[in-house]
C-alpha cells in the first residue's frame, strides 16, 4: 500500500471507479459522511434492490438531508463512523468518500473496527481519500492544511490491513474532475462548508481568491483532484 502515486493516468468521475469495482444491486449499503447526499442519490438510484443507510455528523447537512422525500430506499441518521448505529454483520458494502480524514485522529482506529463489525463476512469497504497534491490542494492548504489528517487516515487503513481486520482487494489512484463556476461558489462550498470552521483575515482571503482566480477560464475554474481508493474485504 502507498499513500500517493506520481503516475496517475486516469481522470474520471468517481462513480466510474466504484461502479467498476463493485456490484451494488440488491445490497445493503452504508455511506459514512454523506454530506449533502449527492453521491448517496447516485448510489441509491443507480440500480435495483439497493438499500442505503447514510450517516452524517454535521447537523446542518443532516437536517437538510431529512427534507429529501424522493429517496424511499435511503435512511439518513446523525452518527459518526466511530459509533455506527447498525447491528453486527448487517451491511454488504461500506463507502467513505473523502471522509475518513475528518474523523478525529484518536477515533480513526475505532472507525475501522466499527466498519469491520457492521460488514458481513466477505463484505467490502470502499475508502477514498484525497492525495495531498494538485492545484486545488495548493489553494486549500493556504487556510486548511490537511496533510497531517490525511496521513493519519492512510495509516489507519494500512494498520487495519496489517493487523488482519481487512484484506486489501485493490488500491486505485485516479484524478477526479472538479469545477467551480466562480470564486463565489468556491467560497460557499469550501471556505464556508458547514462541516468545518475557517476564519480568514482579509490578507489571507485575498491571497486565496487570487490563487483561485488564476485558474479561471470561460468555463469556470477546473481542477483535477488526485484520489486514492482502498478497496478492503472483511475476511
Amino acid at each position: 500500500m502507498k499513500i500517493s502515486s506520481d503516475t496517475i493516468t486516469t481522470s474520471c468521475p468517481e462513480a466510474d471507479i466504484y461502479n467498476r469495482l463493485l456490484d451494488l444491486d440488491n445490497k445493503h449499503i452504508l455511506e459514512l459522511g454523506c454530506g449533502s447526499a449527492m453521491i448517496t442519490r447516485d448510489i441509491a438510484t443507480g440500480g435495483e434492490g439497493r438499500r442505503v443507510t447514510a450517516l452524517e455528523v454535521d447537523e446542518i447537512a443532516h437536517e437538510k438531508n431529512l427534507q429529501i422525500d424522493d429517496l424511499p430506499n435511503v435512511r439518513f441518521d446523525l452518527a459518526g463512523a466511530e459509533a455506527i448505529p447498525l447491528e453486527d454483520a448487517s451491511v454488504d458494502v461500506v463507502f467513505m468518500f473523502k471522509s475518513l480524514h475528518h474523523v478525529p485522529l484518536e477515533l480513526m482506529d475505532r472507525a475501522m473496527q466499527e466498519i469491520r463489525r457492521v460488514l458481513k463476512p466477505g463484505g467490502l469497504a470502499y475508502i477514498s481519500e484525497p492525495v495531498f497534491a494538485g492545484d486545488f490542494n495548493e489553494i486549500l492548504r493556504l487556510f486548511h492544511d490537511e496533510q497531517k489528517v490525511r496521513e493519519a487516515a492512510f495509516a489507519a487503513v494500512k494498520k487495519a490491513v496489517d493487523e488482519g481486520l481487512f484484506e486489501l482487494v485493490e488500491e486505485v489512484f485516479f484524478n477526479a474532475p472538479m469545477r467551480f463556476e466562480n470564486f463565489a461558489e468556491f467560497e460557499n462550498n469550501t471556505i464556508k462548508a458547514t462541516h468545518s470552521q475557517h476564519s480568514l483575515d482579509d490578507a489571507l482571503f485575498n491571497e486565496v481568491k487570487a490563487k483561485f482566480e488564476a485558474h479561471m477560464s470561460d468555463d469556470g475554474a477546473n481542477f483535477l483532484m488526485p484520489i486514492r481508493v482502498d478497496l478492503l474485504r472483511k475476511p
